[in-house]
């Protein structure tokens, strides 16, 4: 069985990309929705005008998701090792 493709990305660089295909989905079906009551033969660009913001934001809030996770899990491994050590 193969493995996603972002199991081996760093914490940090995995969530930015998480966040920003998940944003980026949720941001473009939302702009979808709202080009097509607002004018529907340019519905398409309410998707790309909503969706990429949505993505960017996603991928820079994941980031920081991922940065935390990481440091939570150095600041685990380091305080484990120094109640071994004792």
């Amino acid at each position: 069985m193969r493995s996603a493709p972002w199991q081996g990305l760093a914490l940090p660089r995995r969530g930015a990309v998480i966040g920003a295909v998940v944003a980026g989905a949720v941001g473009g079906v939302v702009g979808l929705i709202v080009g097509l009551l607002a004018y529907p033969p340019t519905a398409w660009f309410a998707v790309f005008e909503l969706g990429v913001p949505a993505a960017v934001l996603g991928g820079l809030v994941g980031l920081a998701a991922g940065g935390l996770a990481a440091f939570a899990k150095q600041r685990a491994g380091r305080s484990e090792s120094a109640g071994r050590n004792n």
